[in-house]
């Protein structure tokens, strides 16, 4: 059975998880798209956390038998994991698109300058005749 003190602490560590995604919402320094898997994370937690008779009995499906609580321990990682993955996803394909418009960027200014070339020169040309 999983103690007492351990189903509070994980319920008030899942809670705080929670709040702290919303103020991040709320002060928009995180997207929603973004804060669905952490708000999905707390929430998987508080239940597990509250609900021990669920976190026992899911600990003898895996087959723990020693320490319950290790199954809640187990799905916060597989759940950070998620996190993680669907982070590094974000970050290729900002990277792609940084390379995109640096290349881009490079062209412009080719072309500027070029323009720029070609504008002066014919202003020479007009004012010396």
């Amino acid at each position: 059975m999983t103690p007492l003190y351990v189903s509070i602490a994980a319920t008030v560590a899942s809670i705080l998880l929670i709040l702290v995604v919303l103020e991040l919402i709320r002060s928009r320094r995180l997207r929603e798209r973004y804060a669905l898997l952490w708000l999905a994370t707390g929430i998987v937690l508080l239940v597990l956390s509250t609900w021990r008779g669920g976190l026992n009995t899911i600990a003898g499906w895996v087959g723990v038998t020693g320490y319950p609580p290790a199954v809640l321990f187990a799905v916060a990682t597989l759940f950070i994991l998620a996190v993680l993955l669907h982070y590094s996803t974000v970050i290729s394909k900002l990277a792609d698109q940084n390379v995109i418009l640096a290349q881009r960027l490079a062209l412009l200014e080719e072309r500027q300058g070029s323009d720029m070339v070609s504008g002066t020169a014919s202003r020479v040309t007009d004012e010396g005749a």
